[in-house]
């Protein structure tokens, strides 16, 4: 299933390399862009065809407005690199992450209620309904063109108006001190054996890296894969930075499946060393933060650089540096492509994307529709 993933990282490489050739903004040829912008005019879509032009519109608008569910430690310092880039743009950056305060989001953008803001995050679980509310500028068709320098990939190209700015891969968490490295799990499999049944280990029950699993190794094998997980009796947690705190204050040995960047995050801060953040393939793979700019924007121009800048080289070294580790993995020589280059990967992808509130459900019906344990 990996074949459609690689050919967008070789595209996607090809193209961010012509992006920033010497040449990084020089127009294709007069009848080429003429073409694509009539294309996707044809299609009700807005289509640039010099980057120069964006940036004169930005100018003039002179702010943007953003709601971001990166961490605030992360894009204070994305908004303080663009300001250096642009700095004729002000930026203003509010965090927007939670269920509640999504489901919350989405019910004032079908009021009508919300006007103030020109790039908006869509999650995963109300995505669908979201995308109705982005404005239609072709960004595909603008980063292929080497209008925007944007990898292809990361580039919803059922939308072509979205771009997420980010990865996310699930992994192994462990306290070494408790469990001997060599009788971690090496697979997934490896965690419906004998010797980890019985509250052995920890599993989340908002299961987002599941939707990868069903992705990568087929719907049927998820639901079955998570069936048999919750007859080993695993421990019920919700929330993976709570989880890994736990784990490093030594309450729980093991956690099946939490977020490669959250357990790097812990780790960091994790004064006992003994948490270690073990990737297992196929690693499980899904798109993060993809953004929009808003169908009711005043500033829309400055809002598709802030796009375009969070997906450029210093973007993205910018989101592995203060995320961490959540950068695309279709980005050319970002952290998260280097660490899974060469494995096998269970991705969800564009391809895939839209069945992810769809898949997670059926991982919690499988489950039995558990609720967090509390500690024995």
């Amino acid at each position: 299933m990996n074949a459609n993933f690689f050919k967008a990282i070789t595209w996607s490489a090809a193209l961010w390399l012509c992006a920033f050739s010497t040449n990084v903004f020089a127009a294709a040829p007069s009848a080429a862009l003429s073409d694509a912008q009539k294309k996707a005019q044809a299609q009700g879509f807005i289509f640039e065809t010099s980057h120069t032009d964006i940036v004169a519109k930005a100018k003039a608008e002179g702010k943007v407005r953003v709601l971001s569910s990166f961490d605030p430690d992360n894009y204070k310092v994305l908004a303080e690199a663009f300001k250096k880039k642009y700095p004729f743009i002000e930026v203003e950056v509010q965090e927007l992450t939670g269920t509640a305060a999504n489901e919350r989001f989405l019910l004032e953008l079908k009021a009508g209620t919300v006007s103030e803001w020109d790039a908006y995050q869509l999650s995963s679980d109300n995505y669908n309904a979201l995308t109705a509310f982005a404005k239609k500028f072709d960004i595909l068709g603008m980063a292929q063109s080497g209008v925007l320098a944007v990898p292809v990939g990361m580039i919803d190209p059922r939308n072509r108006n979205v771009v997420a700015e980010g990865s996310a891969l699930s992994a192994v968490a462990y306290n070494k001190k408790l469990l001997d490295p060599e009788k971690v799990p090496n697979t997934w499999e490896d965690f419906l054996k004998p010797q980890f049944k019985g509250r052995k280990f920890m599993v989340d029950i908002r299961p987002q890296g599941f939707s990868a699993l069903a992705a990568g190794m087929g719907e049927e094998w998820m639901k079955n894969y998570a069936r048999k997980l919750k007859g080993q009796e695993p421990i019920w947690a919700r929330g993976h930075t709570r989880a890994l705190t736990s784990i490093i204050a030594g309450e729980y040995g093991l956690h099946q499946l939490t977020n490669y960047h959250s357990c790097v995050r812990a780790m960091e801060k994790d004064r006992t060393g003994s948490l270690v953040c073990k990737v297992i393939e196929p690693v499980p793979v899904r798109l993060i933060e993809p953004e929009g700019v808003m169908m009711t924007s005043t500033r829309p121009y400055a809002a598709l650089l802030w796009l375009e800048f969070q997906a450029t080289p210093e973007g993205q070294r910018i989101v592995d540096e203060h995320e961490p580790l959540k950068s695309s993995v279709f980005a050319p020589n970002s952290a998260l492509q280097k660490i899974t280059n060469g494995k096998k990967l269970a991705v969800n992808g564009w391809d895939t994307w839209h069945n992810t509130p769809k898949w997670m459900k059926m991982a919690i019906e499988a489950f039995g529709f558990p609720k967090a344990s509390r500690r024995k």
